[in-house]
């Protein structure tokens, strides 16, 4: 039977996965407590559904950074595709550009920056993390060349997280993977501290826009605004990093309080449902990025798997719509939400 929505695919995924991979994907750092949270949180906030609108066009377009796509769910940054597929990023790509999403290539790709762009027909981000300076431009330079659109930049991650299960598993890199970005897996090995003078560096070196990932907090979106970000993405790193901080969905009214229309607010973190959808876009987040679902659907059947998982939020954020009286993006708003 096809998986009718992502959570069947988590089962299917995990089934096909070597444990020591499956264990590195699902993990999240010490007790996993925001890793819980993340999902949890979604189920304290109630929907307001407005009754006896017409809601028989319902328009999920929008723009990210003045990018058309197709629907305000896009495909956040995860390392090693190639864990779940032989093709690995490149068949990731292939299903963004298939849904008319955008995509945003991580630094830890197992397949180049230039592989991934050339097999898929979407827009792309590229994350980056920091490494020596040298580098870091020469991964910018590379990532303009081939057309992406803004770099991300992850912010929370000085220090790797303690990530126990991964940890029991044995998890390690197969020595037939590499990250493909890089010739020297020293280089790949480090990473700098990024401080706010690490932003205005960076600014120096390219046009492309530059997004924040990993912020939580009202005074740090108030900084990223006054450093001239053009986006946040409200995330937890997926419950890998800082335990027992806020679940991103927590966490996204103050940072959109915050930045008060100045830069472009998004939210990764737990997104499984249509609803939790349409409840991040009532808080405030102008689209959510999606990590663990994409990896379980490429795990499941490849680039076609992860087509699937896309059309599946997709189908259930357009019920949801529906069936809350808000037809289109700009007729969501907070008044839809409340929290219990």
């Amino acid at each position: 039977m096809e998986p009718v929505n992502v959570f069947d695919y988590e089962s299917l995924a995990q089934a096909h996965m070597e444990p020591a991979a499956w264990h590195y994907y699902a993990s999240g750092s010490d007790d996993e407590v925001t890793l819980h949270a993340n999902r949890t949180a979604f189920e304290r906030i109630r929907l307001r559904p407005r009754m006896l609108v017409d809601v028989g066009n319902c328009d999920m377009r929008t723009t990210i950074l003045g990018t058309p796509v197709s629907m305000p769910i896009l495909i956040a940054p995860t390392a090693f595709h190639c864990l779940a597929h032989v093709e690995g990023e490149c068949a990731t790509a292939q299903a963004a550009g298939r849904s008319g999403t955008l995509m945003v290539a991580s630094t830890s790709s197992n397949r180049s920056l230039e592989d991934i762009a050339r097999a898929g027909s979407g827009p792309f981000w590229f994350q980056l993390y920091i490494h020596d300076r040298k580098t870091s431009l020469e991964l910018i330079q590379r990532a303009t060349l081939v057309g992406y659109r803004a770099l991300v930049i992850t912010v929370d991650s000085p220090h790797w997280g303690h990530k126990e299960r991964a940890i029991r598993s044995g998890f390690s890199l197969p020595p037939y993977l590499s990250k493909a970005n890089f010739q020297d897996e020293d280089i790949a090995k480090e990473n700098v501290f990024v401080t706010w003078e690490t932003l205005d560096w960076l600014r120096s070196l390219t046009s492309l826009p530059i997004i924040l990932k990993g912020i939580l907090t009202a005074e740090d979106a108030a900084l990223a605004v006054k450093h001239g970000v053009n986006g946040i993405i409200v995330s937890n790193h997926g419950g890998r990093q800082l335990d027992s901080v806020s679940a991103s969905i927590e966490a996204l009214p103050e940072v959109v309080e915050a930045v008060d229309g100045c830069c472009e607010v998004y939210l990764d973190g737990g997104i499984r449902r249509g609803t939790d959808i349409l409840k991040a876009l009532a808080m405030g987040a102008q689209a959510v990025l999606v990590g663990r679902p994409v990896l379980w659907g490429l795990a499941t059947n490849g680039a076609e798997g992860v087509r699937h998982v896309l059309e599946i939020l997709r189908t259930e954020l357009e019920l949801a719509m529906k069936l809350a009286g808000r037809p289109t993006l700009a007729s969501i708003d907070r008044s839809l939400v409340k929290m219990i």
